[in-house]
């Protein structure tokens, strides 16, 4: 049954509209004032609060803004005489639903409450719509639709149980550190701890007393004993981030450990079994550092039983304004507001910039977005310079101090394969053509660039 609390400090009113709704079938309850009004929205919600605008003490404005303060699940509808229009059109500025003018008809009343409930039932629908599609669309939290990232899901299900080494791969920005997550969250050590460092980001000085520990007086700081980062992920998951940025000392003692299980503290002689998975991830070509003789060959191989290579956002154009409605609904939560969408022109510029930064680039630039919104939806010119400026792609990519060849290579190959495809309405002999090389390699390029 549908809940009604009339406030009006009127006892006829309140006495004529209880008999009147009930008569319509709604369960009804009473306040004589707003203060009394709100003691009971504390203790139960109705489905809607019928109140008067004008009355002694608390006024029904006042209520409408402590409901709304309070953020009390309730649809507000307030009462106001012909001398108070602008009172009631303040209200609903605050955040009543709707006004009914008195005098009034039972009719109007009865009227009023069904289209706020059909409004009501509509929102619902609504919430539970984009719920489904959030979670139809989600993966442990990484919103995707995309074929490319399907594929990088099913990866993800097919051996998250095992507790072999993954190596993820992708350039910057790509969500590498979710996915080890979503890794470890689905498999059996979900329980035990998630450990996450970046290799890039310690000294080296400092790196191996960070990864595996040290005993009282190793070294100058060493004024007591200290668990490693191997020894906190025990029983987990320790994720190695940017793995090609470690020393070529600790790759050989990495290697050390995935091999025999069990680390040795910094000053000490005796080696600690440990029970940890390893995921590692890199921006790096990896193969390209062993053959400049960066990086262990016999390390590679041991970290790369399992490989998700995860594509760029400019491949998976189709995610962007998923990614922008997420981003957007967490900035709201974060900073108070209230911004309720995006204007057409602020997605075309949002779904047709390269992102070099990829996801975190674009998550970036929706929170620049929201600072700068002075209005009700995201507007073109919320957007950060470099979204705005429309230019070359290639440009746009160099400009990120990018300076591998290879890396520059595959990012302008990939356009102009992409423009081809534009250009011949997707008909792959006719681009292979114009691109001047054969169809097999172009079907292998855009497998390799997740090209539909």
């Amino acid at each position: 049954m549908i809940s009604i609390l009339i406030v009006d400090d009127e006892e006829n009113m309140r006495v004529m509209l209880r008999a009147m709704l009930r008569q319509q079938g709604y369960e009804v309850w009473q306040a004589e004032s707003a203060e009394k009004a709100l003691g009971l929205l504390e203790a139960q919600v109705p489905d809607f609060v019928l109140t008067d605008v004008r009355m002694s003490g608390m006024s029904g404005l006042d209520l409408v803004k402590e409901i709304a303060l309070r953020a009390i699940p309730t649809t507000v509808l307030v009462m106001s005489a012909y001398g108070s229009i602008d009172t009631a059109v303040e209200a609903m500025r605050a955040g009543a639903y709707d006004y009914i003018m008195k005098p009034f008809k039972a009719d109007e009343v009865v009227l009023t409450l069904r289209k706020a409930q059909e409004r009501e039932d509509l929102r619902r629908e609504n919430r539970e719509l984009r719920e489904r599609l959030t979670r139809e669309r989600s993966f442990e939290g990484i919103i995707s639709e995309s074929p490319a990232m399907r594929t990088v899901f099913r990866q993800i299900e097919r051996i998250s149980t095992y507790k072999s080494t993954v190596l993820v791969t992708g350039e910057s920005g790509t969500g590498k550190e979710l996915v080890a997550r979503a890794i470890h969250a689905r498999s059996d050590r979900a329980s035990g701890p998630f450990v996450a460092v970046n290799c890039g980001a310690i000294p080296e000085h400092l790196l191996e007393s960070e990864l595996f520990g040290h005993r009282k007086g190793a070294f100058t700081d060493a004024v007591s004993d200290k668990q490693g980062l191997f020894e906190a992920a025990n029983g987990g998951t320790l994720f190695l981030d940017e793995i090609g940025e470690l020393p070529p000392m600790l790759q050989v003692k990495l290697f050390r450990v995935l091999q025999e299980e069990s680390i040795r503290r910094v000053g000490d002689t005796k080696d600690i079994p440990v029970d940890v998975r390893i995921l590692a991830a890199t921006t790096r070509d990896l193969q390209a550092e062993i053959a400049q003789g960066r990086f262990r060959e016999e390390l590679f191989y041991r970290l790369n039983v399992v490989t998700i290579t995860l594509p760029p956002l400019r491949a998976r154009r189709e995610d962007i304004p998923l990614l922008v409605e997420q981003f957007l609904a967490r900035d709201n939560e974060r900073f108070k507001l209230s911004i309720k969408g995006v204007e057409p022109e602020a997605l075309r510029l949002l779904s047709n910039h390269s992102w070099p930064g990829n996801v975190r680039e674009l998550m970036n630039a929706v929170e620049h977005a929201c600072l700068m919104c002075e209005g009700s939806s995201l507007r073109a010119g919320d957007m950060p310079e470099n979204v705005r400026k429309v230019g070359d792609p290639v440009k746009q990519f160099l400009a990120t101090g990018e300076i591998s060849i290879k890396k520059t290579v595959d990012f302008v190959e990939e356009i102009l394969i992409r423009r081809a495809l534009e250009e011949t309405r997707g008909n792959r002999t006719k681009a292979a053509r114009i691109l001047e090389i054969s169809h097999r390699a172009l079907l292998y390029k855009m497998k390799r660039y997740g090209i539909s």
